[in-house]
């Protein structure tokens, strides 16, 4: 990184001045597909709540001077929702052994910079260091033929493979969100993708 672009790191209750931004981030990136997130601050702010009062949530924001033009967050998954907690639970998997990577989000302009990776770099340091024997994500599953699927779209599975994480059959979960083309919020099936952080 260079020039004015910097990463900043908030811990817990350090993220509430950059709170709006992070949600607005989040309501710019997440409309694009795969996700078509039709989202709002009323949303956001309660989906946020939990990093403000988890003192060992991370959120790393990339700055180009003080605009946040990036974030990546992470927390315990033993205070992450119970719908993130649930396919571990239900697998005899101790929750509190997992590091939660909960999404990484920069605009357009910003990527093929090195961010992405120093996103996963950071969060998966901060697992570490907190005893963290494993990191994992979820990522939405849509159907090849979904209507609003761009020409061209390349989905991020092999820049995961190559950061290390891998989908595991069968461990998935339904999180709730508006779609820009629904009227309501549906559940939506999400994949997740694990790494061992002990090498």
């Amino acid at each position: 990184m260079n020039g004015s672009l910097h990463l900043l790191a908030a811990r817990g209750a350090e993220l509430a001045p950059w709170l709006n931004a992070l949600a607005e981030l989040r309501i710019r990136v997440f409309r694009d597909y795969p996700y078509l997130y039709d989202g709002s601050l009323e949303y956001e702010m309660a989906y946020l709540a939990p990093y403000l009062r988890c003192e060992d949530s991370l959120c790393l924001l990339a700055l180009d001077g003080d605009r946040v033009v990036g974030a990546s967050t992470g927390l315990p998954l033993a205070r992450e929702v119970d719908e993130f907690q649930a396919p571990f639970l239900a697998r005899g998997v101790a929750v509190e052994d997992i590091f939660y990577c909960a999404e990484s989000v920069l605009l357009p302009d910003y990527r093929g910079r090195g961010l992405y990776r120093a996103f996963f770099a950071g969060r998966e340091a901060h697992a570490k260091h907190l005893g963290f024997a494993q990191a994992a994500f979820c990522a939405v599953v849509r159907p090849e033929d979904h209507p609003l699927k761009p020409a061209g779209y390349r989905p991020l599975t092999t820049i995961w493979a190559r950061f290390g994480y891998y989908p595991v059959p069968g461990l998935d979960t339904r999180f709730r969100w508006k779609d820009r083309d629904q009227a309501d919020e549906t559940d939506k099936p999400m994949q997740f993708y694990l790494k061992s952080l002990e090498a």
